[in-house]
This record gives C-alpha cells, structure tokens and sequence, in this order.
C-alpha cells in the first residue's frame, strides 16, 4: 500500500482499484510525471463512461431475465 505522501503509488493503486487498463494506467502515470491533469481527468472520464455503458448492459440484461422468470412462473408454474 502507497503511503499518504506518495502521490504517484495512492495514483496507480486507485487506477488499478477503478479497473483501468495497463494501457490506461501507463498513460495516466505519464501524464502525472508532466503534471498534465487535464489529460488523466479526460481518461478518467472516458473510463467512467465505459463502466456506465457495463452497467446499463448489465441491467437491461437482469430486466430481460426478471420478465422470463416471471413470465415463466406464471404460465408454467
């Protein structure tokens, strides 16, 4: 675990926490060595926004499967 004061370990941990990808990781890592936050803020954000695209799959996925089980239990149950 990255100590309090390790800006670049609390950094990468919490990319690796969020999911990131290694190409993901490297690129944010880079730009936090030239101080370019604007560019680890738009990866971030694109990243977000891909976990939200999962997350709204995976829920129309449940839905689907939420009326099969009840259609199901209705008709042959």
């Amino acid at each position: 675990m990255a100590k309090a004061s390790d800006v670049y370990g609390i950094l990468y941990q919490n990319l690796v926490d969020a999911g990131c990808s290694e190409e993901e990781i490297t690129a944010c890592m880079d730009y936090a060595k030239k101080d370019n936050w604007k560019n680890i803020l738009s990866t971030l954000t694109h990243h977000k926004k891909a976990l939200l695209e999962q997350v709204h799959t995976s829920e129309k996925q449940i839905d689907c499967l939420d009326f099969l089980i009840y259609r199901l239990n209705k008709e042959f149950i």
